[in-house]
């Protein structure tokens, strides 16, 4: 059995212990009332009972808590002068810090469950033309001018056998692929890297970022041919193959799922390079330290401490609510933002685990 990937707990020795001053004081507090929020209860707990608490490299979320920053919730804003202040404070002190202005709440459904499930996603990097070749034969689009928000518009198969879809599509390609399940990849992630060839051999890389969606529901093609006994897992690994050896099923595969994602391109300088794209929150998202969140459970810009034991990653830390997603909902349900490239959809593609969530607020 393959141990899981441990992410965290890069000291032998803990950072802060209950033994510290602030760690005592904070959990000498009276504890305050549970809190509700749409979807969730919020239960208020010591620091001493969250898992892993103390061993954190905070500096590392400190990134992405000050992202956050660039478009605060009410409550949480009052903190961001702090937060700044202490974004070249020591690892000790981001840590006595937090357990003096902010007090943790476990996160759980209104029946009291507080386990649910973690999942991840990541930006794909693919390479793509922008004119159509006999390779890159599959286009994604930017929004249509007829799109109305809340309302249906063609759904994929429509999109390509549709005389009226096609007409308004024309002239809105932005990127040819040469494979369409790369496309829909992108359009399941929301976003991506996209490595455009010119004629003469250069190379651009620029981000696709989601403008919208055709507003039909979301169908998972890997449950589509999982009911129909083509595949005996759902990984993107046995989809492609069962593709590879069914051409002409691709596209009855790929209509099973009646939703499209529409993009817009944005340029990707070397500070844009080294943050994901932005999320719901409206800020840059922060590799290992972002999620997305159910928003009617845990708002935008919260942090949250992050517990997950395996079995396909070690996951304890801080990371800040900033995204969400149509299939993240739910009291205890978060998608972990890893990154870009390989490694970080290796990492995402395995992470369907249990989960613990604790959101940290300013104290009353």
């Amino acid at each position: 059995m393959v141990p899981p990937i441990s992410l965290d707990e890069r000291w032998p020795d803990p950072i802060v212990t209950p033994e510290h001053a602030a760690w005592q004081w904070a959990d000498s507090q009276p504890l305050p009332p549970p809190l509700q929020r749409g979807k969730s209860v919020w239960q208020p707990v010591r620091w001493s009972e969250i898992p892993g608490w103390g061993r954190d490299a905070l500096h590392e979320a400190w990134n992405a808590w000050l992202r956050s920053c660039e478009r605060p919730a009410p409550v949480l804003g009052a903190l961001c002068a702090e937060v700044r202040q202490h974004s070249i404070a020591s690892l000790e002190e981001q840590h006595a810090w937090v357990m003096r202005r902010l007090q943790p709440y476990r996160v759980q459904a209104p029946g009291g469950q507080a386990q649910g499930l973690l999942t991840g996603y990541y930006e794909p990097v693919l390479p793509a033309r922008r004119v159509r070749d006999d390779v890159h034969q599959t286009p994604l689009h930017s929004l249509p001018s007829t799109l109305r928000a809340g309302q249906p518009w063609f759904t994929r198969e429509q999109m390509v056998n549709d005389p009226a879809a096609r007409h308004q599509l024309q002239g809105r390609e932005i990127a040819w692929l040469a494979d369409p399940l790369d496309a829909l990849l992108l359009q399941i992630q929301g976003s991506g890297r996209i490595v455009f060839t010119e004629p003469d051999g250069r190379q651009q890389t620029v981000r696709l970022a989601f403008a919208g969606h055709n507003g039909h529901p979301y169908r998972s093609v890997a449950r589509w041919l999982l009911d129909r006994g083509l595949i005996r897992d759902g990984t993107w690994e046995a989809i492609r193959a069962w593709a590879v050896q069914n051409p002409d099923r691709v596209n009855e595969m790929l209509w099973s799922n009646p939703r499209t994602v529409f993009f817009r391109e944005e340029p990707l300088n070397e500070l844009d390079a080294q943050f994901g794209p932005r999320g719901a929150q409206g800020v840059a998202l922060t590799p290992g330290r972002s999620i997305a969140v159910d928003r009617d459970s845990i708002p935008y810009g919260t942090p949250v401490w992050m517990h997950s034991p395996g079995p396909h990653a070690h996951v304890r830390r801080l990371v800040l609510a900033q995204d969400t997603g149509g299939a993240i909902v739910g009291a205890v349900r978060a998608d972990f933002f890893t990154g870009w490239g390989d490694e970080a959809y290796t990492l995402a593609a395995g992470i369907k685990q249990p989960l613990q969530l604790w959101a940290l607020w300013p104290r009353p």
